[in-house]
């Protein structure tokens, strides 16, 4: 088992570009053994995105296509804010028959926010439950 954590970051709006300025200065600056290895995002070429693409991680539309990844990916942190994504993403891992990559839904990256710097970003609730 390697010892580097892979993680897929899903959803690069405002929560998700936050979550990961603040996740790659911890990973960088701590010298951590973890990598992002795959990002989606339904604007692909938003200028986040293609920060990640000109860094050869790969980026994806459709964020259920990270489940395609199989266990490259231990940790698919979903920052979309919506259920019906979540759902559709809990049904192509199943599909796939993948029992090693985990979810991790916005709560959990609120609760490492407060590992970065104390304090998770003050965000409006979205309607339909997400952040």
């Amino acid at each position: 088992m390697s010892e580097t954590i892979n993680i897929a970051l899903l959803g690069l709006g405002a929560v998700g570009q936050e979550f990961a300025a603040h996740f790659l200065e911890q990973i960088q600056e701590g010298h951590k053994p973890i990598k992002i290895v795959a990002v989606a995002e339904k604007d692909v070429k938003s200028p986040f995105a293609m920060g990640f693409a000109q860094n050869n991680v790969p980026v994806f539309e459709d964020a259920c296509d990270v489940a395609t990844l199989g266990d490259q990916v231990d940790i698919i942190f979903d920052l979309t804010g919506n259920a019906d994504i979540r759902q559709s993403l809990r049904n192509a891992l199943q599909e796939s028959d993948n029992r090693h990559t985990v979810i991790a839904p916005e709560v959990f990256a609120r609760l490492l926010w407060n590992f970065f710097d104390g304090a998770a970003p003050n965000l409006p609730k979205r309607k339909n439950g997400g952040y």
